[in-house]
């Protein structure tokens, strides 16, 4: 497929490296010359020095022949104008990354009127990726299906955990407890395990589960689910704006600290309820004093990724908080993973995925539709939901009777809203969403789970 990307920072740097591993031929514009050149440097796309919503520099980039337009400027007008202009020159599917709260209220307008496929917003992304964690503190990441009726939850194996020296099929000969273990990353390896595979210390455990069946898992296995009542929030930016208002709509005592007067000023403005504090969030008197030991949830938001980190540390030597870090560069993920921080949430990451999701679905002769993407592990493993549209080889046969690819693993299945944990005998039906997981593969549509 050809894709034009507007807009070289860093979402537009991931972007790149994601979609280009997924073998498409890309062109990068931007005006500003030296982000072009490190991109072209780095990865092996096109570069055009000039403006994305130049009718000119669009031709030049080749828009006649583009499938896919997504424009991912620093302004959200840009960006929009940027679609509308390739929608009328070449008539494109197009994307924008709006982030401002106040066209959030606004995006199916905005999508209609426009002719957008699609409008990503990475900081409300973000923000709602935090809130999920925030109500799952136990779990080191939060990954969502069947529009939230089936979870991804991945966790760690503490040295005192239940799981240390347990065999997994413990879990339900002797648990009972009806949920799959899909994935175990063990140091640099990720791994689909068998029913003999034996847990260690360290250990980060992706289970899939109903949100219920998931918190009588936890509590079998000694592990503390209750939801946090109080949350600090460092860095009041537009992450902090949404995540602050899902936190306050379901009860949750909310403070933010920002250094700003003027950005403290209009979040009092926007979040009533929330406590504003202006102040440096690196002085560790006021972070203690503003009751950072007693807090429930800690989310270090600041601009600066180093800030960010370090700001994490502390609270995890100093609280007992669930703690979410903000990192935009993911050039160190291996390192930050040697780290172990509690969580991590990549911005550019989350848009890259629901942008490759929808690239994936492009291709309109697939039985199926990819509804949910999430890369995994550094991009070593993938999760993804497909809507089944129509009969083939994989619908209507025993799961244990189909020939599935090794390292595929089939999590869950929707079917008219009853939750279906699949065992052998489960079979797949038009109409189900389904959720696989797999390593060292690539999926576009269902089928793809078959040995060829």
């Amino acid at each position: 497929m050809n894709i034009i990307i507007v807009g070289c920072g860093k979402v537009g740097y991931t972007l790149v490296e994601q979609l280009n591993g997924e073998e498409h031929n890309i062109v990068v514009v931007d005006e500003r010359e030296d982000k072009v050149s490190s991109i072209t440097e780095q990865v092996d796309v096109m570069g055009i020095v000039g403006n994305g919503a130049s009718y000119q520099t669009l031709v030049e980039a080749g828009i006649a022949q583009t499938d896919l337009l997504i424009a991912v400027t620093g302004s959200d007008e840009q960006n929009l104008l940027c679609c509308v202009i390739a929608r009328k020159t070449g008539n494109c599917k197009t994307i924008a990354r709006v982030r401002s709260p106040i066209y959030n209220y606004e995006i199916p307008f905005l999508k209609d009127a426009l002719g957008l496929e699609m409008i990503v917003n990475p900081e409300f992304a973000s923000g709602s990726e935090i809130a999920r964690i925030f109500q799952f503190p136990s779990a080191v990441k939060v990954d969502t299906f069947a529009k939230g009726r089936v979870e991804l939850l991945h966790f760690r194996v503490a040295k005192d955990s239940l799981l240390n020296n347990y065999e997994l099929i413990n879990i339900r000969t002797k648990l009972k407890c009806d949920i799959l273990v899909c994935m175990v990353t063990r140091g640099d390896e990720v791994l689909i395990p068998r029913a003999d595979f034996v847990f260690r210390e360290g250990d980060v455990v992706a289970i899939a589960a109903t949100p219920t069946k998931a918190t009588n898992f936890f509590r079998k296995i000694g592990v503390g689910m209750e939801k946090i009542r109080t949350a600090m929030i460092l860095g009041g930016g537009t992450i902090a704006y949404y995540l602050a208002r899902r936190l306050l709509l379901i009860g949750v005592e909310t403070k933010i600290i920002e250094r700003d007067l003027a950005r403290c000023q209009e979040l009092s403005e926007l979040l009533p309820r929330a406590t504003i504090i202006c102040g440096d969030v690196t002085d560790r008197r006021l972070l203690m004093q503003e009751g950072l030991a007693t807090v429930d949830g800690f989310a270090a938001l600041t601009g600066m990724d180093e800030e960010n980190i370090l700001l994490s540390l502390f609270a995890k030597q100093v609280s007992h908080a669930k703690v979410v870090t903000k990192v935009n560069r993911i050039n160190f993920i291996g390192v930050l993973n040697e780290i172990q921080l509690d969580s991590i949430t990549y911005p550019s990451l989350l848009t890259a995925d629901m942008i490759i999701k929808y690239a994936r679905s492009m291709n309109e002769s697939m039985n199926s539709n990819v509804e949910n993407l999430y890369k995994l592990e550094d991009g070593k493993a993938e999760a993804l939901e497909f809507y089944i549209k129509e009969v083939s080889e994989v619908t209507d046969v025993p799961l244990q009777d189909l020939k599935i690819r090794k390292n595929i693993l089939i999590c869950g299945i929707n079917r008219n809203g009853q939750i279906i944990i699949p065992g052998g005998q489960d079979v797949l039906k038009v109409g189900d969403t389904v959720v696989v997981v797999l390593t060292h593969a690539r999926l576009n549509d269902i089928r793809d789970i078959l040995e060829d």
